[in-house]
């Protein structure tokens, strides 16, 4: 990596969760510029208003008055916005949702890890990912990510 900042932007509704992934991006090595939507409806006045496009989206599915299965969608059928790579960051993990994310353009999935040097090289390896695959989604068996 090197010391251009990856633009990344996190949409969760949780004020906790998007202070514990700040926190967490603050101790990897990788310089980064973070900004953040509390809901699937700010996300998307983000995205719409932005000229610059983040470099990583990481999207949390249970958020009020949009949530992340319905950005995802609008995202991937706008030609601007569908070249964003999107990872999906949430507590739940239910295969169905899991193929339909992945049929429907999100990258990879983390499921959100409760411990926070887990969280700090889970969101390590996503960018490390997508930075070695330049934006190219993997197969179906490499969409999940875990960290051990």
């Amino acid at each position: 990596m090197n010391n251009t900042p990856l633009h990344l932007l996190l949409a969760d509704d949780d004020l906790d969760d998007r202070i514990f992934f700040e926190e967490a991006l603050e101790e990897i090595p990788v310089v980064t510029q973070l900004t953040t939507a509390h809901d699937g409806v700010h996300l998307m006045q983000l995205l719409a208003a932005k000229e610059t496009l983040p470099h990583v989206l990481y999207l949390d599915l249970n958020m009020p008055r949009k949530n992340g299965f319905e950005c995802l969608a609008e995202i991937k059928q706008d030609a601007k916005l569908k070249q964003i790579p999107v990872i999906v960051f949430s507590t739940s993990l239910d295969k169905e949702a899991l193929d339909f994310l992945y049929e429907h353009g999100a990258h990879y999935y983390i499921r959100k890890p409760p411990e926070f040097d887990k969280l700090k090289n889970i969101i390590l390896k996503s960018l490390e990912l997508i930075s070695q695959s330049k934006n190219e989604r993997p197969d179906r068996d490499g969409f999940l990510l875990t960290v051990i």
